[in-house]
């Protein structure tokens, strides 16, 4: 009998908005809440009770599972779970999933009475995604009221984070103690305040090709392994990913790079730009641009080989004077000046003096790759600002093998007269170097890896913002290890870190 009483109340949106026509030709008057409700708690049944006070017909249209964007792992609930859990309050009449991701087009179609939404959303000025202003607006247009529930405001991302929390112990205690030093409103703000910076970015494009293959097995002829091609995409790596990620926080933005004076995709690259990217290509001769050709299983998703076509040799000393001199011109005029140096000919010793002489703040990743590792390390740059290395990258510039990473991160930050300087760990986090503050440790926060490549570069990207407003070290290892946790479930570098997405994030693991 009950399982037939809450058929009877879940509905296909289609099915609700006849259904609701039929009601108001009636004479009855349709209150609607929206929303994710993906841990049905107290103050979803209160605010439900407060709604359907308000009209004749309470409706509930709950968000998809596709479209629910509180930040990783979530919903918790799926969408069946969700709507069951809904249609077994007495209070609530009608419960259908929604086809969209807001409110917006489920309003003009069901054009209810009344809207309501719980007291939280009444400053839209505090809504990050826009959606209450716009919803506020289709209100308007329908001829609905929208109106508040007042009442005890209670969090299903904070209930979730508390109890439900997929995080090892260590990582639930750090955020623990990290909520209680500092509000979702100080790190929105901190993030807000990097649109006002200026940004010259240097370094080596890389494009990332990616073949998709499937193993047939070993050659007849050869011990070598035969692949059958798939499919292959092409990405903006490199410099080019560091000043994309860059972009999605930073007002300008200015690119300098090399390509090359054949095989050059310029057109793919400029295509995959940042429109706040303003770039400034330099021809190097007799070279490729560079391109790293992966071949990967494309079902495991297992990087079996790479090819890399390039020339790593970089400018003539005629031309690279002369970018010198452009350089020494532009360099001032920026509030950070990031060097992406991935050691494959952009930036020349010459070139590197001049970024220490005149930035104002100087932010450096050398990278080692196969390319370059053995005689491309950090200490090339006798002074910068902010450094960012992996751990292998450490021990390189190290030389040393076998000291924890804390010491040689203390000693290579203070050789470089850095500011700050953070040492990336992978699964184990990263560890944060402040001139006047203590090391720390801070936990890693993804909870699945896709690809790691270019995830150290979107980590230094916003590191190297953070490092330029001089942002407490846990702050900084904070921001760094949300925009890891996305950039590691990105394959390569398919698309740049998003704004918006890293502010659900922060707001999900904060609340």
């Amino acid at each position: 009998m009950e399982n037939l009483i809450l058929k009877k109340k879940i509905l296909s949106i289609d099915e609700l908005s006849t259904r609701l026509e039929t009601l108001k030709a009636a004479g009855k008057t349709i209150a609607l809440c929206h929303g994710v409700f993906d841990l049905l708690h107290i103050g979803h049944i209160r605010y439900f009770r407060q709604a359907a006070k308000m009209g004749d017909i309470l409706v509930v249209t709950v968000t998809p599972d596709d479209f629910v964007d509180k930040g990783p792992d979530r919903p918790a609930f799926t969408e069946a779970l969700r709507v069951e859990a809904i249609a077994s309050l007495d209070a609530v009449n009608f419960v259908a999933v929604n086809k969209w991701p807001t409110a917006e087009e489920t309003l003009r179609l069901l054009k209810p009475d009344y809207y309501v939404k719980g007291a939280e959303f009444r400053d839209q000025a505090a809504d990050i995604t826009g959606k209450i202003a716009r919803e506020a607006a289709v209100v308007k247009e329908v001829g609905c009221e929208l109106v508040f529930a007042e009442d005890i405001v209670f969090s299903s991302s904070n209930l979730i984070n508390r109890y439900l929390s997929q995080y090892p112990e260590e990582t639930k205690e750090y955020l623990d103690i990290f909520r209680k030093r500092y509000t979702l409103a100080d790190i929105i703000e901190i993030v807000d305040r990097m649109a006002a910076l200026n940004v010259l970015i240097i370094g080596d494009t890389i494009l990332d090709e990616y073949q998709y293959c499937a193993a047939l097995g070993v050659s007849s002829k050869d011990p070598a392994l035969a692949l059958h091609y798939q499919s292959k995409d092409l990405f903006a790596g490199g410099v080019l990913a560091v000043a994309n990620h860059v972009a999605a926080f930073a007002g300008n933005v200015q690119l300098v790079t090399l390509l090359g004076d054949h095989e050059r995709h310029e057109e793919f690259i400029r295509s995959q730009l940042a429109a706040n990217v303003t770039p400034h290509f330099i021809t190097q001769a007799d070279a490729p641009t560079t391109l790293k050709r992966r071949f990967v299983d494309g079902y495991s998703f297992t990087k079996l080989f790479e090819v890399y076509v390039m020339e790593s040799s970089g400018l003539n000393k005629k031309e690279d004077k002369n970018l010198c001199a452009w350089m020494r011109e532009q360099i001032p005029r920026y509030d950070l000046v990031i060097a992406a140096d991935f050691g494959h000919g952009a930036i020349s010793g010459a070139l590197v003096n001049d970024l220490v002489d005149g930035a104002k703040f100087l932010a450096v990743n050398t990278q080692a790759n196969a390319g370059n590792r053995g005689y491309h390390v950090i200490t090339r740059y006798p002074r910068i600002d902010f450094g960012c290395l992996a751990g292998h990258e450490l021990r390189l510039a190290m030389r040393n093998e076998f000291d924890h990473e804390r010491l040689m991160t203390d000693r290579l930050a203070r050789r470089l007269g850095c500011r700050q300087f953070v040492s990336t760990l992978g699964k184990r986090g990263c560890l944060v170097w402040g001139r006047d503050e203590d090391l720390l440790g801070i936990p890693a926060f993804a909870k699945s890896v896709i690809d790691r490549v270019g995830a150290g570069d979107a980590f230094f990207s916003i590191a190297a913002l953070a490092s330029s407003l001089e942002v407490p070290n846990e702050i900084l290892g904070f921001l760094g290890n949300i925009v890891g946790a996305e950039a590691v479930e990105i394959i390569g570098n398919k698309k740049p870190i998003d704004k918006l997405n890293i502010q659900k994030h922060i707001t999900a693991i904060l609340k």
